[in-house]
């Protein structure tokens, strides 16, 4: 008999919260949830440009490197920009035999070998024999903070040899 009298009681009680649910508490929510919903997409907006670039090799305007750089290499900024905070692309031109020292980055690294050869050392004993390396084609990404080394035996768009460079 106790679980019979437990029965009516419990379906007495659910029957006024239900009646308390519809009457009080499922307006507040749809309320709530009205004002509250637009608001956490006003920032997943899209971070980038909503307008257009193109960039035919002739009018990419090229400069000398940044001065982390050693001297040598060239670099044009096509989106963005590198010292700012969000995403940016740019490419670098280097003469052959030209060694980037170790580094790291803040920011995830990625990197498209365009034409010559990029061979890439990281970690922390940063070993030669054990580099990567990128031929013409290659994509690639690393982590913020890895410590990296780069070198290039053939030049990468060899400034030196650009009928554009200026």
């Amino acid at each position: 008999m106790p679980q019979l009298g437990y029965s009516r009681l419990a379906s007495q009680k659910s029957g006024d919260e239900e009646l308390y649910m519809k009457t009080f508490i499922t307006p507040a929510l749809i309320a709530t949830l009205i004002v509250t919903l637009p608001l956490p997409r006003l920032p997943a907006q899209p971070a980038h440009s909503s307008e257009m670039g193109f960039y035919a090799p002739e009018t990419i305007e090229w400069k000398p490197g940044p001065p982390s750089l050693p001297a040598g290499a060239k670099m044009a900024v096509l989106e963005g920009d590198p010292i700012k905070d969000g995403p940016f692309v740019m490419r670098l031109q280097t003469p052959a035999d030209y060694h980037i020292p170790p580094h790291t980055h803040p920011k995830t690294e990625r990197v498209t070998v365009i034409s010559g050869t990029m061979f890439l050392a990281m970690g922390e004993n940063l070993d030669r024999s054990a580099a990567k390396t990128l031929s013409a084609g290659t994509y690639g990404f690393w982590p913020a903070g890895m410590k990296h080394t780069a070198w290039f035996e053939s030049g990468a768009d060899d400034p030196r040899s650009a009928k554009k460079s200026p």
